[in-house]
């Protein structure tokens, strides 16, 4: 499962060598570049699987290495940076970043984040856009019938709740910023109607996860957004 290739961009040579000892001694393939500009360089050059990508960059600010990268490639960001204002979190995951790790971090929360990034690599493949039917867990939606079931029974959902369910099932693993979910569902006009959709997302729920048993498919980032789980199946 690690053998991928990863991009580290870090212009702190302490930080930096700590991620590649860890990435070698966990049998990762990686290549590094200290600057933005050479960022996207080594991105477009050898296509990596996955970025780890500082903010702070010395030439240009991170969030836009990610917008010059997501112009081309779709391959998972994850952010490790010193900001930790939920601003800075939103403005990259918006620009297209897909998960954040704030420093100091562990070492193994790095590894359990690549660990959740690749799992939803391989998701993403198996789910393709060829393929006609999701399922997670219990839920399975049927995008050419425009209909979502959980287990055999059918889910009665409005337009704009099949709309969110679909928009959180295809970026599975993914953070999707309120800005985004609005946006994708609604138009630009809508926003900053946070309200709206908070409002959408509990009805959502409610019908997904009907009791304090029920597994936990929408998982709320507050004051970010929303991202569907990976349900994984019990043996027996």
């Amino acid at each position: 499962m690690s053998k991928v290739t990863i991009l580290v961009v870090e212009d702190d040579a302490s930080v930096r060598n700590l991620i590649s000892t860890t990435l070698k001694a966990h049998d990762y393939r990686f290549i590094t570049a200290a600057t933005g500009e050479s960022a996207v360089m080594e991105a477009a050059s050898h296509n990596p699987d996955i970025l780890l990508l500082d903010l702070g960059l010395p030439d240009i600010d991170g969030v836009e290495v990610i917008r010059r990268i997501r112009s081309w490639s779709n391959a998972p960001i994850i952010v490790i940076s010193a900001r930790s204002e939920d601003s800075d979190k939103i403005d990259a995951l918006d620009a297209g970043a897909d998960d954040y790790l704030t420093k100091p971090f562990s070492v193994d929360e790095l590894l359990a984040r690549l660990r959740a990034t690749q799992r939803r690599l391989a998701l993403i493949q198996s789910s393709s856009p060829q393929q006609p039917v999701y399922v997670n867990g219990q839920l399975r939606i049927d995008f050419v019938s425009g209909c979502a079931y959980l287990g055999e029974e059918e889910l009665h959902l409005t337009p704009i709740e099949y709309k969110l369910l679909c928009l959180l099932a295809r970026n599975t693993g993914k953070v999707l910023t309120h800005k985004f979910i609005t946006q994708s569902v609604w138009g630009s006009s809508w926003e900053n109607d946070v309200v709206s959709l908070r409002v959408f997302m509990a009805t959502l729920r409610r019908k997904l996860e009907r009791g304090s048993d029920s597994p936990q498919y929408i998982q709320t980032h507050i004051g970010i957004g929303y991202r569907m789980l990976k349900i994984e199946e019990k043996d027996g």
